[in-house]
């Protein structure tokens, strides 16, 4: 996208997903189970974030890019740990975690305001 045609909805969400993720693990703090969010966690949150609203971004898909590149760690959790929550098949539910490469990632890209919204 040219400059100026404003903000990358791509690069807009993927800081927005990690934002989320960084302020789990800090409100958290000593809980590490309540520090990781799952997908539904983060799409109950971001769902009025423009990006996704409007429905130019997927945010399964820009999770898994998180993911990919090691800017979140995913985590398994059993069912025994989450109450109220049946087992899938699969055995538990993925849960999200930033990584230090996520949190330098977002630092960096906060501290250049410009380039997002």
């Amino acid at each position: 996208m040219p400059p100026g045609d404003g903000p990358d909805p791509v690069r807009a969400t993927l800081i927005a997903i990690l934002q989320q993720l960084n302020r789990a693990e800090s409100i958290h703090e000593g809980r590490a189970r309540d520090q990781a969010l799952s997908l539904a966690d983060l799409d109950r949150l971001l769902t009025k974030f423009w990006a996704v609203e409007q429905g130019l971004v997927k945010l399964p898909l820009a999770l898994g890019l998180l993911v990919r590149n090691g800017m979140v760690e995913a985590q398994m959790m059993s069912a025994s740990a989450l109450p109220g929550v049946r087992a899938a098949k699969g055995g538990g539910k993925a849960h999200y975690r930033i990584t230090a490469g996520g949190k330098q990632f977002l630092v960096e890209n906060l501290e250049k305001s410009d380039r997002i919204s």
